[in-house]
């Protein structure tokens, strides 16, 4: 699986998405890290919109992917998938994310998409955040304790697992959630949690094979 992990939307060069892409175009839009407690409906389906038209923009062909379709149907998120190219996932709150992920079945397909080479996931904020092995530090800065859906009552702080490091994005930025961001860093270097830190219009692009991770259970 390729990676592209932007601290914020597409970055200042999002061609070098596009040009993770072969013949398939097809790329899904997840929006569920905005689907927390509280957020704005209206302010929600604008990002929505502005996200998948930048996608649309580079030549991608994006489709709307609402994880809460498929609670509960983790096969049939497998048979979408399967059809697809990559991923682009928003940004939002980690802990609401990684809630969809497991109520979806996506944190057990994971290994899966890993194992495709041809696979692209884009990720920008808080859907970057949700790689790493813990999700704790992030607490500073998202509220760990928003329950939107009924069926999850208790935090997660287990994330993916494939990144050995905390992805710390929009340092020193001009963001509401720069400042915080300083925070979290300042409690990985107490903890000696190793982190990267990335400014907004950055980007992070590698490449994980399944082969060598091995996924928390």
């Amino acid at each position: 699986m390729q990676f592209y992990l932007s601290s914020y939307e597409l970055g200042e060069n999002p061609e070098r998405l596009a040009s993770l892409f072969g013949a398939n175009k097809r790329i899904a839009y997840i929006p569920n890290a905005r689907d927390f407690v509280g957020a704005d409906p209206a302010r929600k389906n604008e990002r929505t919109r502005n996200d998948m038209a930048g996608l649309a923009s580079l030549g991608l062909e994006p489709e709307l992917l609402d994880l809460r379709e498929y609670f509960g149907n983790t096969e049939g998120l497998i048979a979408k998938l399967d059809t697809l190219a990559g991923v682009w996932v928003s940004g939002g709150n980690t802990f609401v994310l990684r809630q969809t992920m497991r109520l979806s079945g996506f944190d057990t397909i994971f290994p899966r998409l890993l194992a495709r080479s041809d696979f692209v996931y884009g990720w920008y904020s808080a859907a970057g955040c949700v790689l790493s092995s813990n999700l704790r530090v992030y607490a500073i800065t998202d509220d760990p304790d928003n329950f939107p859906y009924q069926e999850i009552q208790e935090t997660l702080y287990e994330g993916l697992g494939c990144i050995s490091y905390a992805f710390e994005p929009h340092y020193k930025s001009n963001h509401s959630e720069s400042e915080s961001t300083d925070r979290e860093i300042q409690y990985c270097i107490e903890n000696k949690i190793p982190f990267i830190a990335v400014r907004d219009g950055e980007v992070l692009i590698f490449e994980i094979s399944a082969e060598i991770l091995e996924m928390p259970r």
